[in-house]
């Protein structure tokens, strides 16, 4: 009989994290409200895609006089993995510090290659500025935020300001964008080499054309104009990011446009994102400083 209640107490004591994240997520998502899938490419649109063309709006409850800051995110995953479903964690934790935060889907490889994903980013960019004073966010004030492939495409929409001429948009409505151990600044460089174990895969979303691994890497488009940046990396983190993040630094201090450069001790990849569970984790409070000055 001993055995027997010591094996039943066992599940119940899996399961009190398990309610104790659920109560903690519950808590965090009362000050916010999402608005769930959005479609930012109509459904007309020859390259509508059901699914991936969405996007989800975290707005804080609390009405404000004056508009709330936009922040747009962008997930990571390889550039053909990756959910903005994953996210919504980070969409709640910044509404609930006062910020109107954006959560998008764009399409993977191996359906598109990365100059149609940039594209998508900047189809959602571009709805986010005709829409979000309709969700309390002021469009004056919007900014981009994204881990690895993401940030990758969050420094290219930043930086190359044909992704928005060409869509009708006479300037880039970015005013400033947080990497969060980004991946893809300089897929010329990376591609070319091909030195780890592995990297022909990426010849998939990129193409085999050098031409076009240039054309959607940051590095080459960046400028005296280009917006603040704030670069996070982990310490331990891949050499490739490390490396181009690097790199990245200084072409925009060259250009008098220096980023704020943080290296965490001891981070890996995929815990430099994890840590945006937590409101208070310091890339949260550096990106509330850039929204807010």
């Amino acid at each position: 009989m001993r055995v027997s209640c010591r094996w039943l107490a066992l599940p119940t004591l899996l399961l009190l994290p398990l309610l104790l994240l659920v109560a903690n997520e519950y808590a965090t998502a009362r000050p916010s409200h999402r608005t769930q899938d959005i479609a930012y490419v109509p459904a007309t649109d020859p390259a509508y895609d059901a699914e991936r063309h969405l996007l989800d709006v975290y707005a804080p409850r609390h009405k404000a006089a004056k508009p709330y800051p936009v922040v747009v995110f962008i997930h990571g995953g390889s550039w053909n993995s990756g959910n903005k479903n994953f996210y919504s964690f980070i969409g709640r934790r910044l509404a609930k510090q006062g910020v109107v935060a954006v959560v998008i889907n764009y399409r993977l490889s191996p359906k598109v290659e990365v100059p149609a994903m940039a594209d998508d980013c900047a189809r959602a960019v571009i709805w986010t500025t005709e829409h979000i004073r309709e969700y309390g966010g002021d469009p004056q004030r919007l900014f981009l935020m994204g881990h690895s492939a993401g940030a990758g495409l969050v420094a290219l929409l930043a930086a190359d300001n044909r992704l928005f001429t060409r869509r009708g948009l006479a300037t880039n409505p970015i005013r400033g964008a947080l990497l969060d151990d980004p991946a893809g600044l300089d897929m010329f460089d990376y591609l070319t080499k091909l030195e780890y174990p592995g990297d022909a895969q990426y010849l998939i979303p990129y193409s085999k054309q050098p031409e076009v691994w240039k054309d959607v890497s940051a590095l080459y488009h960046v400028t005296a104009a280009t917006p603040p940046f704030v670069i996070f990396i982990g310490g331990e983190t891949y050499p490739s990011i490390r490396n181009s993040s690097r790199k990245f630094q200084l072409k925009l201090t060259d250009l008098g446009r220096p980023p704020q450069f943080t290296v965490l001790p001891g981070k890996k990849h995929v815990p430099m994102v994890l840590q945006l569970y937590w409101k208070n984790n310091v890339v949260y409070q550096e990106l509330l400083k850039l929204v807010n000055q």
